[in-house]
C-alpha cells in the first residue's frame, strides 16, 4: 500500500477509528514513560559515581520509585495497547468482511461472476492479515511518529553532539525502508493473486471432477504434454501450488533480509553515538549525567523505526487483501452507475415490453436492439446461439442490469422505477446455476416464499419428477443438504430448483435453460407444467435452444450476435432480437 494509514480503512471500519485514537493516547503515555524513566535512571547512575556521599540506595528512593513507576506504566500501556489491538483487529476484519460481502452482493451479475473467487479469498481468509497490521504495524508506526522527535529533543538539550549524530543517522533507516519497499512492491499483491488463481482452479476442478473422472483426466499420467489443453488438471493445480510456494518463500526471504539490514543499521548508529560519548567522557568534554542519558535514550530513538521495518512485511498480505476489498466497496467513479431504485408499488399483471434493448458487456454476451413483447398467458422462448445475450436479457428484465440503450417495462412502468422488493416478489427466477443453501430441502423449497398449499407442492413435484427423489430419502423434506446442494446429484438439484420455481405463487416465471439436465420424459412433463402455469395467467419466459422447448412456445424471440473481429480483444459485439413466431 502506498499510504501507511489508508483513510479508506477508517471510513469503512468504525472500530479502527476508536482504536487509532486510543493507540495515539497510549503511545503518548509510552513516550512520556521512556523519557521519565531514562532521566531517573541516568540521575541515579551518575549520582552513584560522582557523589560518594549518596552511594546508598536509600539516598535515591524517590528517583528509583519514579523509575519503577515509569517502567510499570510503560509495561501496562504496552499490554493494554496490545490487548486493544487484537480486539480491534478482530472487529475491523469482521466489519470489512461484512461490508465487502454486502457490496459484492450488490455487484452486477456478470461482474460478480468474474470476481466471485477473488471475493471468496478476500472475505474468507485474505482480510485476516489485517490483524498483523493493526496489532503490530500500526502501533509501531504511531510510536515511530511520536517517540523519535520527543526523545531526540531531550537528548539534544543535554548533549547536542549526540543529538546531531542521531539527527544525521536517523533518516537512513526510513531511506532503507523505502528502498526495501520499492524492492518488494507488489509482492503481496502477486501472492494474493496466485492464491486467488489456485482457489479458482481448485473450485473448477472439484466442480468438474465427475466429468474429469469419466474422461480419465483427474490425475497426471506419464510425461507432461507440451500442449496446455492436454495437460491434466492435477498437473495444473500442482504447478499453481508450486508457483504460490515460490512466491511465499521469496517474500519471506526478503522479509528476513530486510529485517537484518535494518537491525544492523540501527546497531551501527547506536554504536556511533556510544563511541562518541565514550571518547568525550575519557577526555572530560562532557558530564557523566548527560552521557548516560544520551546513551540510555539513543536505542529508544531507533527502536520504533526498527519495529516498523520488522512488521512491515507481516502487514502487507492483509493490506493487499484490503485493497481488493476497497475496490469492491468503492468502485471506480467511471463505472456505470447502478440503476436507481424506484418507488412505484403496484399489483403486476406481467405484461413485459422490451424496446431496443442494448447492454454493453466485457465478454460480449450482450444484446443490442432487442425488441419483444411478453404477455401473460403465454410461454415465450428466447433462443439463439450461445453467447448472444439471452441470459443478459433476462437479467435486464429482472432489473439486475441497467440497459445502456432502450427500455424494459412491466405493465407500462420501466423496471428501474418499480419498487425492487415488490417487483421481485412477483418473479420466480431459475438461473443456469440454481442457488441451494445449506439446510433442509423444505427451507430451499420455500426460498421464494411458502407455496400456497400441499397440493401445489405435490403438483410441482410430480411435474419435475422430484417426488421420486423424495421417495428415496428417509427424511423427505427434512433431509439436510450442504452448500450448493451437496448430498444431491446434479439432476436432483435441478429438479429441486424447478420444483421451487413451479411451486412459487408468482405471476412472472423466468427460466434459464430449465431442462438442460433432464431426460426427454422429464422435460416433457416440465414443459407441460410451464404451459399450464401460462394458461393460468402467468407470464412464462424461457431461455432455450432445444427444439422440444421451441415446440411448446407461444412466442419465439430470436437473439443473434455478431462479432466484428475475432482476434482483437477490444472488438465490439453487437446483437439483435426479433419475434420470429407468435401463436
Amino acid at each position: 500500500m502506498a499510504r501507511p494509514v489508508d483513510p479508506r480503512l477508517w471510513r469503512h471500519a468504525r472500530s479502527a477509528r476508536r482504536y487509532l485514537g486510543l493507540s495515539v493516547g497510549l503511545s503518548l503515555i509510552t513516550t512520556g514513560c521512556i523519557v521519565i524513566g531514562a532521566l531517573a535512571l541516568a540521575r541515579v547512575l551518575a549520582g552513584v559515581v560522582t557523589e560518594p556521599e549518596h552511594r546508598r540506595i536509600g539516598s535515591w528512593t524517590v528517583e528509583l520509585a519514579v523509575f519503577a513507576a515509569a517502567v510499570l506504566c510503560r509495561v501496562a500501556a504496552t499490554w493494554w495497547q496490545s490487548r486493544l489491538a487484537h480486539r480491534a483487529g478482530a472487529q475491523v476484519v469482521a466489519e470489512l468482511e461484512t461490508a465487502a460481502l454486502a457490496a459484492g452482493a450488490q455487484l452486477p451479475p456478470r461482474e460478480l461472476e468474474s470476481r466471485r473467487t477473488e471475493l471468496a479469498v478476500v472475505v474468507g481468509s485474505g482480510l485476516s492479515g489485517l490483524r498483523a497490521y493493526l496489532a503490530g504495524y500500526l502501533p509501531a508506526l504511531i510510536l515511530a511518529a511520536l517517540v523519535p522527535p520527543v526523545v531526540l529533543a531531550v537528548i539534544a538539550v543535554h548533549d547536542w553532539v549526540s543529538g546531531a549524530i542521531i539527527a544525521v543517522t536517523l533518516p537512513l533507516i526510513p531511506i532503507f525502508m523505502i528502498l526495501i519497499g520499492l524492492l518488494t512492491q507488489g509482492k503481496s499483491a502477486d501472492t494474493l493473486a496466485a492464491t486467488t488463481r489456485l482457489s479458482d482452479q481448485l473450485l473448477d476442478l472439484f466442480a468438474g471432477m465427475p466429468t474429469l473422472r469419466a474422461l480419465g483426466r483427474e490425475t497426471a499420467k506419464g510425461p507432461a504434454p507440451q500442449d496446455d489443453s492436454a495437460r491434466s488438471m492435477a498437473g495444473r493445480v500442482r504447478e499453481l501450488g508450486d508457483a504460490l510456494h515460490r512466491r511465499t518463500m521469496a517474500a519471506l526471504r526478503l522479509a528476513f533480509l530486510s529485517s537484518m539490514v535494518l537491525e544492523m543499521l540501527a546497531t551501527l548508529c547506536v554504536a556511533l553515538v556510544a563511541v562518541s560519548i565514550g571518547m568525550r567522557l575519557v577526555f572530560g568534554h562532557m558530564g557523566l549525567y548527560a552521557g548516560l542519558l544520551a546513551l540510555i535514550l539513543a536505542p529508544e530513538v531507533y527502536l520504533p523505526l526498527r519495529a516498523v521495518g520488522e512488521r512491515f512485511h507481516a502487514a502487507q498480505d492483509g493490506m493487499a487483501a484490503a485493497e481488493r476489498a476497497f475496490a469492491i466497496l468503492e468502485p471506480d467513479a467511471d463505472a456505470a452507475p447502478a440503476a436507481p431504485a424506484g418507488t412505484v408499488r403496484r399489483n403486476l399483471l406481467g405484461h413485459i415490453e422490451i424496446r431496443d434493448l442494448g447492454i454493453t458487456a466485457r465478454d460480449g454476451n450482450a444484446p443490442d436492439g432487442l425488441t419483444a413483447t411478453l404477455q401473460p398467458g403465454e410461454v415465450a422462448v428466447l433462443t439463439g446461439p450461445n453467447g448472444c445475450g439471452k441470459s443478459t436479457a433476462l437479467q435486464a428484465v429482472l432489473g439486475l442490469l441497467a440497459p445502456d440503450t432502450g427500455t424494459v417495462t412491466v405493465d407500462g412502468t420501466p423496471v428501474p422505477e418499480l419498487d425492487p422488493d415488490e417487483y421481485w416478489s412477483s418473479i420466480a427466477w431459475l438461473p443456469q446455476r440454481p442457488v441451494l443453501l445449506p439446510g433442509t430441502l423444505r427451507a430451499n423449497l420455500e426460498l421464494l416464499g411458502p407455496p400456497s398449499g400441499d397440493d401445489q407442492i405435490d403438483a410441482a413435484c410430480a411435474a419435475t419428477g422430484f417426488d421420486a427423489v423424495l421417495d428415496t430419502l428417509p427424511d423427505r423434506w427434512d433431509t439436510v443438504v450442504g452448500a450448493g446442494g451437496v448430498g444431491l446429484s446434479l439432476g436432483q438439484r435441478q429438479r429441486l430448483a424447478l420444483t421451487r420455481t413451479l411451486a412459487a405463487p408468482r405471476s412472472i416465471l423466468l427460466l434459464d435453460e430449465p431442462t438442460a439436465h433432464l431426460d426427454d420424459a422429464a422435460e416433457a412433463t416440465v414443459l407441460a407444467a410451464l404451459t399450464a402455469r401460462a394458461r393460468a395467467g402467468a407470464t412464462v419466459v424461457v431461455v432455450a435452444h432445444r427444439a422440444s422447448v421451441l415446440a411448446v412456445a407461444d412466442r419465439i424471440v430470436e437473439v443473434r450476435a455478431t462479432r466484428t473481429t475475432l482476434d482483437d480483444p477490444e472488438a465490439s459485439v453487437t446483437g439483435s432480437g426479433r419475434e420470429v413466431s407468435t401463436r
